[in-house]
């Protein structure tokens, strides 16, 4: 049995972790996860990414504790780093990356989802991060939260070990859309096919720019804007959508990072 199915359809790559019945993470699922991750990357003809959980109770119900309590602590750290990486492989893919969260998402499952551009949810989800009830800290989502909620709720999260339901999730800004279980799938796809119609040079450039720009005074990210603007302008792709408004078309976008000529 695959502990990671990976499908595509019409350039949307789907990341589903198959480990049930919470979909917990072990070693052997973080490889597949992160040869999944790299094998969408690397594949032109996908240019939006979609992660799900198997079944509809669980979308990842954080690291498998029960083995990782039997391990020796070279396994435990070995884990640990590898399931590091593997997310930070997540965020720094240049492609688009939607969590579409299908029940829990609770520990090292949150994280996931935080580790992830945009993130929706069916209405039976669930949210915490539970590690500081076992006296573990909140990994990745201790520096991934402030940056995504108001800070009392990332102190919230990371210091009572409790959950928050899907509607409170979306009122605070952690998931963009709330659905039933079985239009969720749907929305994602919905949602990644408008994000992939607009062409993936500048999906690509735009993503790669507000990460780097978080952490940068208002003034540098201005400048570094500048930057990122005059890339996306050397691909023919920038020529094409002008050209398409202009003639009230849908543009023929063909990905190519160079070929126009910038002015100015």
């Amino acid at each position: 049995m695959a502990l990671v199915n990976y499908s595509t359809k019409d350039g949307v790559a789907v990341l589903e972790l198959n480990n049930p019945p919470a979909n917990s993470y072990t070693h052997d699922m973080l490889r597949e996860f992160d040869d999944a991750i790299l094998k969408a990357r690397f594949d032109e003809s996908v240019h939006v990414l979609v992660v799900r959980g198997a079944g509809e109770k669980f979308f990842c119900a954080g690291a498998h504790i029960d083995l990782l309590a039997k391990a020796t602590l070279e396994y435990k750290r070995n884990f640990v780093l590898h399931g590091h990486e593997t997310l930070v492989r997540l965020e720094n893919t240049p492609k688009l990356v939607i969590a579409a969260v299908n029940g829990h998402a609770t520990g090292g499952g949150l994280e996931i989802a935080l580790s992830c551009d945009i993130r929706l949810c069916s209405e039976n989800a669930h949210f915490g991060a539970s590690e500081v009830r076992w006296s573990h800290m909140a990994g990745g989502q201790a520096y991934i939260l402030p940056r995504t909620v108001p800070l009392g709720w990332a102190f919230w999260f990371c210091l009572t070990g409790q959950f928050i339901d899907a509607d409170t999730a979306f009122r605070i800004g952690i998931v963009q859309g709330v659905y039933p279980q079985n239009q969720l799938m749907e929305q994602a796809t919905l949602l990644a096919n408008t994000i992939k119609a607009n062409g993936p040079i500048v999906v690509q450039q735009t993503k790669q720019f507000i990460y780097n720009s978080l952490d940068m005074p208002l003034s540098t990210a201005k400048k570094m804007e500048r930057m990122y603007y005059q890339k996306i302008r050397q691909s023919p792709d920038y020529d094409e959508g002008s050209a398409a408004f202009v003639e009230k078309r849908r543009p023929d976008f063909s990905a190519k990072p160079t070929g126009a000529n910038p002015k100015g």
